[in-house]
């Protein structure tokens, strides 16, 4: 499972509990993905759709994988059912057999262990379109929580019951993504430093 145990009480509790602004780096992406005239996206890790309706608002298709229910319930209450929403783990992909033209991953794959991110990152890239770029955050080393809470195995940690993350560095950025077409790597101040990471897969 991508997200922690107390994910579907979180959003029971605190309903839209990240509000509806878009995160610094939806902003960042839509604007490369706009650039690059991109139609096609896929989101894992949806949510309840608030960094995917900005590319909606200019003018792409939006197909997301979300394992909470209620995400998926309050999306489509707020976005209705155009935006299309398979429910299901990450961990489980592919959902379909379709190719995309770009893929973005916020803030999901840390929480993985490293078999579940090398799955991943090796299933978007499948999933891409050739000349298709892919964009993943995820929290880095410079995170004040890096080094916190119990020790699960090279710099990954549970900070607290149930959550557990791996924080990043450009060493293990390089090593997960250098075969998948990384082609740049930037910080971006969110709520935690993290990395934007973009790849794209060479034409034949």
């Amino acid at each position: 499972m991508e997200k922690p145990e107390f994910w579907e009480a979180s959003f029971v509790d605190k309903k839209e509990m990240w509000g509806f602004t878009p995160a610094q780096s939806t902003v960042m992406t839509n604007d490369f993905f706009v650039s690059q005239t991109l139609k096609n996206i896929l989101v894992p890790g949806i949510g309840y759709g608030r960094n995917a309706q900005l590319f909606r608002e200019n003018g792409m298709t939006v197909t997301g994988i979300e394992i909470s229910k209620t995400a998926i319930e309050m999306a489509r209450k707020h976005y209705g059912d155009t935006l299309k929403i398979f429910h299901g783990s990450v961990t489980d992909m592919p959902f379909d057999h379709q190719k995309y033209d770009g893929i973005f991953c916020y803030a999901l794959i840390h929480l993985l262990d490293e078999e579940e991110r090398k799955k991943l990152i090796r299933d978007c890239y499948n999933q891409l379109e050739e000349g298709g770029y892919m964009i993943f955050t995820m929290i880095t080393k410079e995170a004040a929580t890096y080094g916190t809470g119990k020790h699960l195995g090279p710099d990954r940690y549970e900070i607290i019951e149930g959550v557990k993350l791996f924080f990043y560095d450009l060493e293990s950025v390089h090593r997960e993504f250098d075969p998948f077409g990384l082609i740049d790597i930037t910080t971006v101040p969110e709520n935690f430093p993290f990395f934007l990471v973009k790849c794209r897969k060479n034409e034949k």
